[in-house]
């Protein structure tokens, strides 16, 4: 049976002042801030689903630390583990030393992958953030291969460092940054909503895998032989989009045929998230290497590269980090992999993900201003549109930023985070803890659909005075 945390008990409120304490971040913070931009709130408490407030307010969370919390905020396995390695007097850093901590998450890490990935594999510790994971795969296939250039897809995210931002598709980040994606070549990525050859469904995968192909193979095509191709399974920032099955087992085949290494960056679909442990159970491709980091570390800060054993050319030195030690993290990262895998939470989120997938789409028909719906498991996004203006030759109209906006806040007004992304910010995204309860899961549901409602209403209302 499934470990839940306990409720939140009645506390009252707060003799904490958040409208003073949000000034003070105002005033203080950097211009970067994004999410304290789009909540303002000032959390206090969490437990499982549940934030609230200084002053009292409570949300039913859907953001869970952009991922990263697997089994919510607090989970009393994550709280023993931290509290047991700390009471043990175990060193909390100790840059790169082998700790008891260490290995025993490497051996409940290994134990999750696939075999066929993990009976080669090997385990390189990086920086906290899944951005210098995404570096450190980089380097290591550059290193490999002796080559440069860099594979990439439209849509993608990979961080905010150098190289993995270089590799994302955002455009807005990057135009301060003069020749950072130098030796990317970006390619076309399946999203059959909005599909990048106007065809969409399979036909439009089938054109990506072809184009990819065809212009690897071109010798006037302008790309020299690269060091990796880098993609998410689930593009999560890029607007909850899959990737079709037969599309990755096409680009580990171009790839594979070819010897580029591939890359899959796990770091938001890991653990889980997408109703498999590991996205590509999906597909059943065996990449080169996969990058992981958020819900590994059991809410603590965490990245790993893993990678086949036949591309460990690095120097000692090669790829290093002060925090990439952080034994709490590993304590609490694997009594998290244990916990997901024993309680089967991966087959709990492909079971709860599916109904709210189902109930979301029906709400299409109800709901104009909902151009799409989408997802893997507990990884679900709703695109919004403007229901008046035409469609193109996909089906698909003009994404909705300014009513996405509105719908994230009227569902902050109902106790309900939710965040944006995909095309201009138009898509609501859904990430919440694979411990969601059903009666949770239909709460999320029926607090987004009343926002939407109550936006789109207010919409039409202006339109038409």
């Amino acid at each position: 049976m499934t470990m839940q945390p306990a409720a939140l008990p009645e506390t009252g409120r707060s003799s904490y002042d958040a409208g003073a304490i949000l000034r003070r971040q105002r005033a203080r913070e950097s211009a970067a801030r994004t999410y304290a931009r789009s909540f303002p709130i000032v959390p206090a408490r969490a437990q499982g689903m549940v934030i609230e407030g200084v002053d009292g307010s409570r949300y039913l969370d859907c953001l869970s630390g952009a991922g990263t919390l697997a089994l919510g905020h607090n989970h009393p396995v994550v709280l023993e583990a931290i509290r047991r390695t700390i009471d043990s007097g175990a060193p909390l850093h100790v840059l790169d030393l082998a700790t008891p901590e260490k290995d025993d998450f490497t051996d409940a890490l290994f134990a999750t992958l696939p075999k066929a990935f993990a009976d080669r594999a090997r385990v390189h510790f990086c920086g906290p953030a899944g951005t210098d994971a995404v570096e450190a795969a980089l380097k290591l296939m550059q290193t490999a291969t002796g080559r440069r250039g860099v594979l990439a897809f439209t849509g993608a995210y990979h961080g905010m460092t150098a190289g993995a931002l270089a590799a994302s598709g955002g455009v807005g980040v990057k135009r301060p940054v003069p020749g950072i994606a130098a030796d990317v070549t970006r390619l076309p990525f399946p999203y059959s909503y909005r599909c990048p050859f106007g065809t969409g469904g399979e036909r439009g995968a089938e054109l990506s895998a072809a184009y990819t192909e065809r212009l690897l193979d071109d010798p006037n095509g302008g790309v020299v032989p690269p060091a990796a191709m880098i993609l998410e399974a689930v593009q999560g920032e890029g607007g909850v989009v899959p990737s079709p099955d037969g599309w990755l087992r096409a680009m580990r085949r171009i790839t594979a045929e070819r010897d580029i290494p591939l890359v899959v960056d796990e770091v938001q679909t890991g653990v889980g998230r997408t109703g498999a442990f590991w996205a590509v159970e999906h597909s059943g491709i065996v990449p080169d290497a996969i990058v992981m980091s958020k819900a590994i570390g059991g809410s603590q800060p965490l990245a790993v590269l893993v990678y086949h054993e036949d591309y460990d050319g690095w120097l000692p030195g090669a790829h290093t980090g002060t925090f990439r030690g952080n034994t709490l993290a590993m304590a609490a990262g694997a009594a998290t992999l244990r916990h997901v895998a024993r309680e089967e939470l991966a087959e709990r989120a492909a079971t709860v993900g599916a109904r709210m997938l189902a109930r979301l789409d029906g709400l299409r028909a109800e709901l104009p201003a909902i151009g799409d719906v989408r997802g893997r498991g507990l990884m679900i996004g709703v695109e919004l549109v403007d229901p008046e203006a035409e469609p193109d030759s996909c089906g698909a109209r003009p994404g909705a930023p300014a009513l996405a906006a509105q719908v994230r806040s009227a569902c902050l007004d109902r106790g309900l985070i939710v965040e944006l992304g995909g095309r201009f910010d138009a898509t609501v995204r859904l990430l919440p803890p694979l411990i969601i309860t059903d009666e949770q899961a239909e709460t999320v549901l029926d607090r987004l659909a009343d926002a939407i409602t109550e936006v789109t209403a207010l919409q039409r209302a202006g339109r038409t005075a």
